[in-house]
């Protein structure tokens, strides 16, 4: 599928006429201005004639679903992968201001909570979300003329996701209450007795572990473990393993359910004829329609055109930082000073930078990062492909093309039933 552009830089209907997309390219009647998707501009005035396009958007946490479609085809399908290290990145940058104040401003008087936030203030992570979905649908908007965009909201109950039987007032008794505090309530739930030995240690002396970091895991119940101060100081000396797997986490439902008027009120403010639909009417359409459950799937359900002949393609994006800041690496030089605040995109002296796009022995990879010049290539799916991890020679890898903003676009197949 090739996109189309009028010369004013409008979206046309997309075309498949390959030999006439080639010979406008020859001539010099078109030009290309995007490889992935691929899109070219006319250098001419043409006749504007479009369908109604309907797009689908699967909102989510960690995953969107994009669907384009006419009432006959499907002219688009994406799959979007978010990026989930905001949080420990946020984390990350406040530990190492906070030493750097510390260790550069002790003169100054001590100040935190003294900036008020806007009213309609949200966490990070969640801003990032909300921008995500709007920049896809951006994207989409600028190759193709979407006349109607519906977007699926949810909304989740937590408390039902951790007690599928829990009614009326019990939604006002949490789990906690008529405990002080989180750590009180830990220890009684584990029955003051240590979760790794059982109390085999004779430790009396009791701590509450985070089972992942409490930069990135926070302090909810479920995040967090009794152990015995010996098991507790050998687990982080590295003497013992923890084969401790954190409980429930509802941090994609907060999210969606914080997220998810934002996302469509943003979007009727940008966009035109925005629409509304809700996960219920998405899995009744999908099951009366003997679809498989995909992102893409569950999107062309959203837009509307079921019985659209389906691409047997869709292309993956994949979001990734724009910037690698030198302060979240915090390697000062021996020696010498500080780094720049932002690191080197370049890989060695070659003319690679990090998510080019190459291709290595046959094989089609993203630059991930390097090693003393040398790149290391990782697959769409985020995995190495070599084995073992090695890097190899920039000279024996061949530049395809170049990372465009902070996405990675790969045009990847799927199955359709």
């Amino acid at each position: 599928m090739v996109y189309v552009l009028n010369k004013n830089g409008e979206p046309l209907m997309p075309t498949e006429r390959y030999g006439k997309v080639r010979r406008l390219l020859r001539d010099g009647k078109a030009h290309v201005v995007r490889l992935a998707p691929f899109t070219i501009q006319l250098n001419y005035s043409s006749e504007d004639v479009i369908q109604e396009v309907s797009l689908g958007v699967d909102a989510g946490s960690k995953h969107i679903g994009i669907s384009a479609t006419t009432e006959g085809r499907e002219l688009l399908a994406m799959q979007v992968e978010e990026r989930d290290d905001i949080v420990e990145l946020i984390g990350t940058r406040r530990e190492t201001r906070r030493t750097r104040r510390s260790r550069k401003l002790r003169y100054r008087a001590s100040r935190f909570d003294n900036r008020r936030r806007k009213d309609d203030w949200m966490t990070p992570s969640t801003e990032y979300r909300i921008s995500a979905h709007l920049r896809i649908i951006r994207l989409v908007c600028s190759i193709l003329p979407i006349t109607k965009t519906t977007i699926e909201v949810a909304q989740f109950d937590s408390q039902k996701i951790k007690n599928d039987k829990i009614t009326g007032v019990e939604y006002q008794q949490g789990e906690q209450l008529g405990f002080w505090n989180v750590r009180e309530y830990v220890l009684a739930r584990d029955g003051h007795v240590c979760q790794h030995c059982k109390g085999k240690s004779k430790d009396k002396i009791l701590n509450v572990h985070h089972i992942e970091s409490r930069k990135t895991g926070g302090n909810a119940p479920n995040n967090l473990i009794t152990l015995c101060e010996t098991c507790h100081k050998a687990y982080h000396d590295g003497e013992i393993t923890l084969n401790l797997r954190r409980g429930t986490s509802l941090r994609d439902a907060a999210a969606m359910s914080v997220m998810r008027w934002e996302v469509y009120n943003r979007a009727k403010q940008e966009f035109k004829n925005v629409h509304l639909t809700y996960g219920y009417v998405t899995k009744h359409t999908r099951i009366h329609n003997n679809i498989t459950k995909t992102h893409c799937a569950d999107a062309i359900c959203i837009s509307g055109n079921v019985g659209a002949d389906r691409l047997s393609w869709f292309y993956g994006v994949r979001l990734t930082r724009r910037h690698n800041r030198s302060l979240h690496l915090f390697k000062p030089k021996k020696g010498g000073g500080r780094p720049g605040n932002l690191a080197s995109h370049w890989i060695g002296k070659s003319r690679l930078q990090q998510y080019d796009y190459v291709e290595w022995k046959g094989q089609r990879a993203f630059v991930s990062g390097s090693s003393n010049g040398r790149p290391y290539l990782k697959n769409f799916e985020d995995k190495y492909i070599m084995t073992p991890k090695a890097s190899v020679n920039a000279k024996t890898v061949k530049f395809i093309r170049r990372k465009r903003g902070s996405m990675i676009i790969e045009q990847l197949h799927k199955s359709i039933n």
